[in-house]
This record gives structure tokens, sequence and C-alpha cells, in this order.
């Protein structure tokens, strides 16, 4: 029999012994009842004691001691009846808190319901029934309408209609195509389709999530431990009370009614229940939590820390811009490039091939095609010569870039990589490409802000460049660049230093500072096993604004926790006082005792509904400062014309690097420290009566003033290291007029979104939607 057929059992055996002995009772056989309700209570006060002394043996304090001691003294007294009430109670608070976890874990369950047995493979024109263990990479498999995916794989026909409710939260099917991939665990939810395996049962995604949510449902809880303790406390202070009950009366009743009321029911089944209804809750949105005590260390969390590749950006290079000799033209030199570019797999030929498809180019074949690993690409295309590859490889071909567009694409690939074009001989084109932030983390770190993280930090192993370009465009408040795992970790302790910290990634180098960090969190199950495997929470959806998601759970779920303990045990205290008083006699305190277990656990069970901040992020207190801040927009207009000038001048070859250096020093001391005291004191406020996005289209244009005045410190220290001048006037030209014109757009737009904001801040004590929390910029 099964540990849930036993406490069936058991709590049977007591509802039937307290009818048998109350029908004996009122039938005048007072002595009979006794025995039968004494019986009764015997396995329960059994089981209790036994669960008592298994865990003083582990090293963890007896929580049920005071129901223990109730029933044995019930019996003791001759309260016989009480002592049957009391097992009922302790029965059935097992068995309602089985039921409250059953309840709770039911999306685990799910999971674990659904898991694929048997899967259909195709050997020619013959259908084969095997098991998933049988299922080998490249096995051409079979999947029927409404059988579950049973390994990863890629879709081998037209289309595909899937559900990954189970797997990600959503509530819509996807239509997939030709060659997409295919997660195990999701539903075919159209007509029958055929997968090409590209793992084996027990390496794919679904057998991942299998084993994170089996380590999910088997996890004991710091909190509940907590509970433990307060326990502890609670016993002697019911010892003192029952004991002082009994001293000043002399009545061994009252010492036996502030037991039964004190019997700590609440204090043990609601923290448990509460926090496997979190995880139950976070499970239904595509998030896995391993154990309780991840859910309950992420409700602390106050700081982040991100991966850069993977994580805050899908980690594939995408064209940017290209910048190519005018008698080539870009499209032209886009063309070549993709042309030769099908000929190798390496990432930055892929974004060449996607980004000319996607303009609905015609690509040529490419013909005897040469590749060096690390260095580029060499072949023919309709007869030309091409060479694609970084600056050195061109170099060792003997090609040197040109003046005119070099310059231009070494400032409009800051934070970037450049791929050159050689075309005949000649330097023809270079193409910036960049792992630009995924479109849903500018979300999730506004989510994180209004959720009131504290700190939020980018912590990458790419170039210092790279880093910088996606922390300033997502506002992040420091950026450690080009750390290997272990100065990963040593940053992590140094975080953790100052207050909790979790860690986002997704990769194999991530695997040990996710290990080291309070909380890890690994983006897609599908992704590294090794980050899967060392992170305490797992994000089935590759999307990173599901951290924000998670924290919110977290939160409400250890709050609901507390409370629900909370809850129980003031209840229990305040009943202490009557049953010492005589007030209320030990039968009706254990029918009480029983009410108050009942309404602690169905409290702690809110967890499986949303909150309000998974709903409509928390607003933050806002400060004042309209009046002061649009003041300065004359000065700035200023600015502006003096930006436009000096481009006009270096149009005409008259302005100096000295002009420019004269300029960006304004920008540096007066227009950036404008933009951050926005930031700081102002959007908060306007966001909170207009609306968080309503600011967004504001910090996107401040973030890219930011990069325009960064291109025009660059090309200045270019300059010091000997890049010819009138080699760098093109480029500076366009960067020019375009910080003069989206300063321009910024000032007017920035005055039409805040007009009418009162200068008091009373607007931001009134309701509206949440703020939008900016940090200072990342140096």
């Amino acid at each position: 029999m099964g540990r849930q057929g036993r406490q069936h059992l058991r709590l049977g055996w007591a509802l039937l012994g307290l009818a048998a002995g109350t029908v004996l009772w009122m039938r005048g056989a007072g002595v009979a009842a006794g025995w039968v309700w004494s019986a009764a209570a015997l396995p329960v006060a059994l089981h209790v004691a036994a669960g008592l002394w298994r865990s003083l043996r582990g090293g963890r304090p007896g929580v049920d001691v005071i129901a223990l001691a109730a029933m044995l003294a019930a019996v003791a007294t001759g309260e016989a009846a009480t002592a049957a009430v009391i097992a009922v109670m302790v029965a059935g608070g097992e068995a309602l808190e089985a039921w409250a976890g059953a309840r709770a874990g039911s999306a685990l369950a799910d999971l674990l319901a659904r898991t694929p047995r048997r899967a259909q493979r195709l050997e020619g024109e013959r259908l084969e029934d095997i098991p998933v263990a049988a299922i080998r990479p490249g096995d051409l498999l079979l999947v029927r309408p409404g059988d579950t995916v049973p390994a990863d794989g890629l879709l081998a026909d037209g289309a595909a209609t899937l559900d990954l409710r189970a797997l990600t939260g959503e509530s819509l099917p996807v239509a997939l195509a030709r060659g997409a991939a295919v997660q195990s665990g999701a539903v075919n939810a159209g007509p029958a389709f055929r997968l090409r395996a590209s793992h084996d049962a027990a390496g794919s995604t679904y057998a991942a999530i299998i084993r994170l949510t089996e380590a999910a449902t088997a996890s004991r809880a710091p909190l509940t431990r907590l509970a433990d303790r307060w326990a502890v406390a609670f016993v002697l202070f019911t010892a003192l009370v029952a004991g002082g009950a009994w001293l000043a009366t002399g009545d061994p009743l009252r010492a036996l009614a502030v037991l039964v009321v004190a019997t700590p029911c609440p204090l043990i089944l609601a923290a448990p229940v509460a926090l496997m209804a979190g995880i139950g809750r976070a499970a239904r949105r595509g998030i896995i939590v391993k154990d309780a005590g991840a859910l309950e260390q992420l409700a602390g969390i106050r700081t982040v820390v991100f991966d850069k590749t993977g994580t805050l950006t899908p980690g594939r290079p995408a064209l940017a811009t290209v910048d190519a000799e005018p008698a080539l033209g870009r499209a032209g030199a886009l063309r070549l490039a993709a042309s030769l570019a099908q000929g190798s797999a390496h990432p930055v030929s892929t974004a060449l091939r996607d980004a000319a498809l996607e303009q609905g180019m015609a690509l040529a074949p490419p013909e005897a095609v040469q590749e060096t690993p690390g260095g580029g690409l060499r072949g023919v295309v309709e007869g030309r010569t091409v060479l694609l590859g970084g600056e050195a490889y061109l170099r060792d071909a003997g090609l040197a870039p040109a003046p005119g567009f070099g310059p231009d694409a070494a400032l409009a690939g800051l934070g970037g990589l450049v791929a050159w074009l050689g075309v005949d001989g000649q330097v023809a084109a270079a193409f910036v490409l960049s792992d630009t932030p995924r479109p849903e983390a500018a979300r999730a770190v506004r989510q994180l802000r209004a959720l009131g993280l504290r700190r939020l930090v980018l912590l990458s192993g790419d170039r210092q460049a790279a880093a910088l370009a996606v922390g300033r465009a997502l506002r992040l408040d420091a950026v450690l660049a080009e750390q290997s795992p272990a100065n990963k970790i040593e940053a992590l302790r140094a975080e953790a230093a100052a207050a909790p910290t979790a860690m986002v990634g997704d990769g194999v180098n991530d695997a040990p500072a996710l290990a080291a960090a309070q909380v890890g969190i690994a983006m897609g199950a599908a992704g590294t096993a090794a980050a899967a495997e060392a992170a305490g929470i797992v994000l089935l959806v590759d999307r990173v604004d599901r951290v924000a998601e998670a924290i919110a759970i977290a939160r409400r779920s250890r709050g609901i926790a507390l409370r629900a303990i909370g809850l129980g045990m003031g209840a229990s205290v305040a009943a202490m006082l009557p049953a010492a008083a005589g007030l209320l006699p030990p039968l009706q305190g254990a029918l009480l005792q029983e009410g108050i277990d009942v309404l602690a656990i169905l409290f702690a069970l809110t967890a499986l509904r949303p909150g309000r901040a998974e709903r409509r992020p928390a607003a933050l207190p806002a400060l004042a400062g309209l009046a002061e801040r649009m003041a300065e927009h004359a000065a700035l207009r200023s600015l502006a014309e003096m930006i436009r000038a000096t481009a006009e001048r270096m149009r005409a070859e008259q302005a100096e690097p000295a002009t420019l250096a004269a300029l960006l020093r304004q920008l540096q001391e007066q227009l950036l420290p404008h933009q951050q005291t926005e930031e700081r004191m102002l959007y908060p406020a306007a966001a909170q009566r207009l609306g968080s996005e309503a600011m967004t289209a504001l910090v996107r244009m401040h973030a890219e003033i930011e990069i325009l005045t960064g291109r025009i410190a660059t090309a200045l220290r270019l300059a010091e290291e000997g890049v010819p001048w009138p080699a760098l006037i093109p480029s500076l030209r366009r960067t020019l007029f375009a910080l003069e014109a989206l300063l321009q757009l910024h000032l007017v737009a920035e005055e039409d979104v805040l007009a009418g904001l009162e200068d008091d801040g009373e607007a931001a004590a009134r309701p509206g939607p949440a703020a939008l929390p900016v940090p200072a910029v990342a140096r």
C-alpha cells in the first residue's frame, strides 16, 4: 500500500472510531465509547510518534510533539473523545496536504503523465511501432494528430501545427514550416507530419524537462525548515501556557485544552503547500523550479546578473549596415557576398545569406569555394574573384581597405564585427554585423525594475565594445566584459556580497557561474545541458522576460506561505487564552483547531492564482523636476545648431579635430548628464501617469544619442592613432547630421509627451500604469 493509501486508511479509521464511539456514548455506553475513541486515536498517535522519532534522528526538530502530547493527555485524563477528534484533525490534515500538493503540482504531474512511451518510425514504406528508447538520431518518425512529439528533430514535411502549452505556457498553437526545429513534448495539433530525429529520446528536451520536474517534486524548502524552527519556539511557548494554566488552577483539562488548540498543523502544512502551489504556477508558465528552496531564494533576489550571448541577445549575428564602393553599391556588394556565403555554414555567412534573401535577392551559385577556418572564404561568383572575411584575411591576400568606407565601417561597427569583401583584387565593401538585444529584452528589464530590482548587470566573455553596446541599449547598471568562467564566479561572489543575486545564462561557459550563484536561471531546457543541470530554475521557453515573471511568482508564493503560517498560528495563540481560562473545553478546542487547519491550507492554495505583480508591474515612487528639465531644452537646441554647423564645416573640410573635440566635451558635459537626470528623476514620474510604453521611445532615443556620441569619440581616437583626418570626415559628417536630427526630434517628442505633467509630483501619487524606472547608463 502506498503512502497515500495509508493516509486514507488512518483517516478512515479515525473517522469510523469517532463515529462509532459517538453512537455508543449516545446509547449510554460511556465506557465502551471511551475505549473505541482511544482505539481510533492509537494508530494516528503511533504514526505521529514514528515521524517525530525520524525527525529527531535526522537532526530536525519534531513539530508534531504537541499533537502527540495532546492525544496522550486526552486519553490519560479521560477525554478520549478529544483524542479521537485530534486524531481526525492530524490524519485529515495530512490528507488535505496531500490533496493540496496534488492540486498545486498538477502542472508538473501533467508533464509526467504526457511522457510518450511509443513512437512510429518510418522504414521506407513500412511503419514500425517502437519504444521511444529505441529512437536514434536520423530516424524518420511519424507524429500523428494528438501525439506528443517523442524526440527533438527537424520538420520533414511542408508544415505542422503544434500545441506548446505544456512547454512554454503559450495558449495558441504554433505553425512551423519545413526544416523548423521541433521540441519533444509538443503536441501535434494538426494533421500528421514526419519528423527527422536529431536526438534520441533521452537526450531530447522533454526528457530533460522530466528530470527537472521529478527533482522539483521531491524537495523540502528552507521555508519549511524555518517553520520547524518557529514550531520549536511555539512548542516551548505552548508548554509554558499549558503548564501555567495547570499550576494556577490545578485543573489538567485546562492544560489539555491549551495543547489541543496549539496543535501546529497550520505551521506544518501551510508553508510546503504554498511553495508547491508556486512551483505549479511557474510550471504552467514554462518555468521549471527544481526545488522549493530555489523558489524561496528567488523571492529574495535584489540583483540579477545576465550573460549576453544567447541570453540578452539571440546569439546569432545579424547584418546591421553595409558600406560599399559607389561603383558596386550596397545591394550589389551584399548579393556577391551572400552568393559566396552559400558555400559556408559560418554564422557570418548565414547572416549575410539571410539578409540577402530577406531583400528578395536572387543569389548566384558560387564556384571553386575555399574556406579558411577562422579566416574567410574565397571563390568565384559570376566570373568574378570574390573574397569574404576579416581584415587580416584580406590583408594576407594582398588587399588593403581603401579610404572612404573603412573608417565608416569601423565607426558603424562599434560593438559589432566587420566582414570585408574583396572583388577582383580590390576591397569593395564592409559588412557590419551585430548581435543585438532580443526583442523582449528591454521589456524584461522594465519588468525587473518595476519589481524593485536594485541592480542589473551584464557579465560576458565577449568583447568590451560588444558588451557595452548591449548594456547601453538596455540601460543596465554595469557591464563586465571579457570575463573568463573563473572571473565570472568572482564577479558573482562580489555581487552576492552586496545583495542576494541571481545569474541568468545558457551556455557551457555559464554553467560554473549558474552553479555558484545563489539562484541560477538557465535559458531553455533544449539549450546547453550543462547550464540546465547547474541552474536551480530552467526557463522552458527561450524568452528572457520570463525571469521577471519567475521572480513575481516566487515572491507571491513565499509571501502567501508566511501569511498562511501567521494566520494559523495567530488563530491558535488567540484560542489559547480562553482555553487556559477554562472557557474553551478540549473537545470544542479540537473542533476549532480543525477549522483553523482548513483555513490556513486553503489560503496557502491561493498561490496557484496569478498575483497583481504578474498582471501589472508595480509603480515606483516618482520625483519632481519637469520644469527644470524643460528649461534646459533651450540650451540643448543651441547645442543642436552647433552640431549642424560643425557638420557643415566638415563638408567644406574646414573643421579640424580640435573643433570636434570641443563639441564632444559639450555633448559629454551638457547633453548626456541632462539625459541621465531625466531618466532618474523625471521619467518614472511621467510613466506613472502616462504609462511605461509612452516613455520607451524617449529612452531609446537617449540610447541612440549616446551611441552617436560614442562614434564621435571613437573617430577622434582613430585620428590620434594616425588615421588620416580626410578619411574620417565622410562618416563623421553623417554621424553629426544624424545626431542633430535625432536630438531635435527628441526634444519635440519629449515636450509633446510630457505636456501637462505637473511639476509638483502629485501625478505620481495617482493610480495609473506602471512606471518605467531607468538606471544610470552603464559605464
